[in-house]
């Protein structure tokens, strides 16, 4: 993944497979999908909370999912980040993306537990004195309000997009490049906001776009 010196510290790239998708594992991709999904919903759900299915900002508590509130504890009190705790986020986030992936069929192949594959997701590790401010994770999940807001209109979109691609695919056999463009968008999106406010890798607030 080519790194611009202006790139956001969080990027997502999900490259369109093309035509002749599987029609088969399109049409039963909801059923495919439960093992894997059961293995994500024990990774990322807190034992002692229960979370509805699909809504990631509920896994934020430490004891499961992303570490969320030692991390503010640690980065306020005393300004660190420890490098396990990053390297444990940025590999759920890719787990549990390239499961979104697979789930809004904008790939084929099985998300697996460990290897990249097709989608490519980066996080830049920050040096939390010279980087993050000490007291603003604080305050990130109000100031990520409005991005909040907006991402869940475009989720609605998102869901919409992938009932006419999953038509298109057992049609077609291809996912319209128009609505993958969109899907993928929404998602670099939610992950940008997701870095600032909840994964607290940067300071620099998330770009009201799609793009890159």
């Amino acid at each position: 993944m080519n790194v611009t010196p202006d790139a956001y510290p969080a990027r997502l790239t999900i490259e369109n497979p093309g035509p002749d998708r599987e029609r088969l594992s399109a049409f039963f991709r909801i059923i495919f999908i439960i093992p894997i999904g059961i293995v994500a919903s024990l990774l990322s759900s807190p034992i002692w909370n229960e979370n509805d299915c699909g809504e990631r900002w509920n896994t934020a508590f430490s004891g499961g999912g992303i570490v969320f509130l030692s991390l503010i504890l640690m980065i306020v009190f005393r300004q660190k980040y420890p490098r396990w705790w990053f390297d444990w986020n940025r590999e759920l986030t890719r787990f549990l993306t390239r499961l979104c992936s697979y789930f809004l069929l904008l790939r084929d192949e099985y998300p697996s537990t460990d290897d990249e594959q097709a989608v490519k997701l980066e996080l830049d590790y920050p040096d939390v004195k010279s980087d993050l401010n000490q007291f603003l994770p604080l305050v990130k999940w109000f100031l990520a309000i409005p991005h909040f807001l907006v991402l869940w209109l475009l989720w609605i979109g998102v869901l919409f997009a992938s009932v006419i691609a999953w038509f298109a695919i057992l049609l077609n056999g291809s996912y319209p490049n128009d609505l993958h463009s969109y899907t993928v968008g929404v998602m670099r999106w939610s992950l940008r906001a997701e870095a600032y406010a909840l994964l607290l890798t940067t300071d620099k607030y998330p770009p009201f776009k799609l793009g890159e």
